[in-house]
């Protein structure tokens, strides 16, 4: 199993999407979830990490239909995940949720995932981030 995830700054929800692979498809899927979520014009930032799937023939296949600058991807170093707020939020769910649960199945994992992310967003907290969004610098930042 796998579970993409990001955290809007602006609202404090957690928006998940677990799949049964960790590939471009799946990386597609939750970039089209986004694209729907949010209003036409607005930029859609990303906080990644250097994995094969988010600069992908697939990935930037699907980015080319979009208008520019619909998504814009900041890359984090290699091996500094934890420069990723989502990132934390995974030792959180590893600590609350997923410690030493027995499941019988994937659809029951993927049923207690999307559950644990209904209760967050519950009662989302919204994160103040001093770093404005819209100051990002063009070297910090690839528009796709």
């Amino acid at each position: 199993m796998s579970l993409l995830a990001g955290i809007d700054l602006l609202t404090g929800e957690a928006i998940p999407l677990v799949s049964q692979t960790h590939k471009s498809c799946d990386l597609v899927e939750f970039l089209k979830s986004l694209d729907v979520k949010y209003p036409e014009g607005d930029t859609i930032r990303l906080i990644l990490d250097n994995h094969s799937a988010h600069t992908s023939k697939e990935t930037q296949r699907f980015l080319a239909t979009l208008p520019e600058g619909r998504f814009v991807f900041v890359f984090i170093p290699t091996h500094a995940s934890w420069l990723n707020m989502i990132e934390s939020f995974f030792g959180k769910m590893t600590k609350q949720m997923l410690k030493g649960i027995r499941v019988n199945s994937k659809e029951e994992l993927s049923e207690r995932i999307y559950r644990y992310f209904d209760e967050i967003n519950a009662d989302q907290i919204v994160y103040h981030w001093t770093y404005k969004m819209d100051e990002i610098d063009t070297d910090e930042a690839v528009a796709i």
